[in-house]
């Protein structure tokens, strides 16, 4: 990244974590000590994972009487890291970042707002309780920056039980099943199979799974690296299965899609009975149990992404949440503890109970429900592929959903080459 999105390269480093490093006393020392004051953590969750967080903190604070967190609360729509950049750039000091983007992890390192916990991680000795892979998910080239407390499947399909179950069909398994289920589920009384909510993101999500379905993991990787162009052939051929989906009818008008964010449309398949199919990630499970009341497992369920058989499915997208070390943060201390805390048993059984899968090894999954268990037994055996537009640069990722919006009100041939050749523009001047 040329001088990252927030303008700026490696301002001087102030605070307490600052002064600690350049007195030669890593973060994770001053964890020894017993730790007190106030902690500030960078807060944009909402809903029931808000609820999550602030019975995270209690029990944090339980353990650590010294302690009182304090969340420094952004909000906005969409993607959120614009709020968050917004709050950081106007001077905001917190001493945690909430984050689930390596795009935007990068741009915070390049920055210098965000500093490595390589330290930190061995004097605490993480490495017991988080896979070299979960190390690597949160690292830049060689220094790791973020400590990932969870993690989801984002090719699981979301459905209501009794939708299938009186259409007289099981959940579909190959590609072929998916295309003849739209009619039988709307002969069945149902507006439109597949819930695709397009007003921001979530409409990018099926073509992220269409691509390494269509083409492998590696090719995702390739293109979020820019290591080819968006007008390859491999990306063309996902597109060309979406635009199978939409002729099949999978799915309400253009102007419906574009209309609708992922939780309207989860209220039109949970609530209004309008919708059959979901893919979006597993805080989908949260708000099934929590916002509508449904039994995990009875009332819902989900499926993994139906195969295509073209020699790739066995992968999977992921997404996971992380948290980073700030470098101007007052109290380094507390932070490093609170990082503790969240890979332990406690915070792991808090996460369970709100229906989110931690990846410490000190987590209890007999304690996940149903959906969850199936959800987390598909990515292990997955070849998986972290989410594509949370790798990309933050002007591109805008682009690219805006691109995809015009695809989904014409996914003729034309538009499809037209499509990604203006993402391959915004590409060239994004890396």
């Amino acid at each position: 990244m040329k001088n990252g999105l927030f303008g700026l390269r490696r301002p001087a480093i102030v605070g307490a974590a600052s002064a600690a490093l350049l007195l030669g006393t890593s973060p994770a020392a001053l964890q020894a000590q017993e730790v007190s004051g106030e902690l500030i953590i960078l807060q944009w969750l909402g809903g029931t994972e808000a609820e999550l967080w602030a019975d995270l903190q209690a029990a944090f604070m339980e353990a650590n009487p010294g302690v009182t967190v304090r969340e420094l609360v952004v909000t906005g729509v969409g993607d959120m890291r614009g709020a968050m950049r917004t709050a950081l750039l106007g001077g905001e000091t917190v001493d945690i970042i909430i984050n689930t983007w390596p795009a935007f992890r990068a741009e915070l390192a390049d920055a210098g707002i965000i500093q490595p916990i390589d330290d930190a991680w061995t004097e605490n000795d993480w490495s017991t309780q988080l896979s070299d892979s979960w190390r690597t998910l949160g690292a830049i080239g060689d220094d790791t920056y973020g400590l990932t407390y969870t993690y989801g499947n984002r090719s699981g399909i979301w459905y209501k039980t009794e939708h299938l179950e009186n259409a007289g069909i099981e959940p579909p398994q190959t590609w072929d099943a998916l295309i003849a289920s739209f009619d039988t589920l709307k002969a069945a009384g149902h507006e439109a199979p597949f819930a695709v909510p397009a007003q921001f993101w979530a409409h990018s999500e099926l073509f992220e799974t269409l691509l390494i379905r269509t083409s492998g993991v590696e090719t995702a990787t390739a293109l979020a690296a820019h290591d080819i162009p968006w007008t390859d052939p491999a990306v063309r051929a996902a597109l060309e299965k979406y635009a199978e989906l939409l002729a099949a009818g999978c799915c309400a008008s253009a102007s419906t899609m574009l209309a609708s964010d992922w939780d309207a449309e989860a209220d039109q398949l949970f609530l209004a009975d309008n919708r059959n199919y979901l893919l979006i990630g597993m805080w989908m499970n949260t708000r099934a149990r929590n916002d509508y009341g449904l039994s995990e497992g009875e009332d819902y369920s989900m499926f993994q992404f139906p195969a295509l058989g073209l020699g790739h499915d066995d992968t999977s997208m992921v997404d996971s949440k992380e948290l980073n070390l700030t470098t101007n943060g007052n109290n380094p201390e507390a932070a490093i503890a609170f990082f503790d805390f969240m890979l332990s048993a406690e915070a792991s059984e808090i996460q369970a109970g709100y229906g989110f899968a931690s990846p410490s090894s000190e987590a209890d999954t007999s304690l996940l429900g149903p959906v969850q268990q199936i959800s987390t037994a598909a990515v292990a055996e997955s070849q998986v592929q972290f989410v594509l537009g949370d790798l990309l640069p933050g002007d591109l990722v805008d682009e690219y959903r805006v691109q995809l919006q015009r695809f989904l009100q014409d996914p003729s041939d034309a538009m499809i080459d037209s499509v990604l050749e203006a993402i391959e523009a915004k590409a060239q001047v994004s890396y």
